[in-house]
């Protein structure tokens, strides 16, 4: 069995895509996954499944999705390594004075180039900081996610991706989760 972390985006944020975690749950075990555990209502799921292949996993998460709510709902699907390498990686963790809060990461479907950061226009967003690191994009906001052009739209847009950002706190928790399976 391999575990996986689907992160599902934008389900239940402001009255969009509504999904109880209960019924998600449900759901993906009547199609096969095993040991289905959530995170928080906006969209972490972790499955057990014999299937390794993390983008057929993602697709099949995302189908029943579909199938079951009717919501288009983009899924990025990451195994522990990825988190782990998250910590071992994230430039911001080595600044002095670092408020934890701005910190973000958006995981991203595909794996990038290494000048996909040239292509972010990063000083379109300034005074918002990121770094590329594979499939993820560190990101420390000045003054937070609810008031930046930088978010997950943007993202897309400029990289021709698919994106979803979690915080530094859901991600550090993610990662307790995945130790904890």
């Amino acid at each position: 069995m391999t575990t996986h972390l689907a992160l599902l985006r934008g389900i239940n944020v402001s009255g969009h895509n509504m999904i109880k975690m209960e019924v998600l749950k449900s759901a993906l075990e009547a199609v096969g996954f095993q040991n289905v555990q959530t995170y928080i209502q906006s969209g972490n799921v972790f499955v057990d499944t014999e299937k390794e292949n993390a983008a057929a996993v993602g697709f099949k998460i995302k189908q029943e999705i579909f199938k079951a709510f009717g919501h288009e709902v983009p899924v990025v699907v990451i195994g522990k390594t990825d988190l782990e390498a998250c910590f071992k990686n994230n430039p911001f963790l080595k600044e002095a004075n670092l408020d934890i809060k701005k910190l973000y990461v958006a995981f991203i479907s595909t794996t990038l180039r290494s000048d996909s950061l040239n292509d972010l226009k990063m000083s379109q967003v300034k005074p918002d900081e990121a770094s590329i690191d594979s499939s993820r994009i560190y990101i420390k906001y000045d003054v937070g996610a609810g008031k930046t052009r930088f978010d997950q739209k943007y993202i897309e847009k400029k990289l021709s991706v698919t994106a979803t950002i979690r915080n530094w706190n859901t991600v550090t928790q993610l990662l307790k989760m995945y130790e904890e399976r």
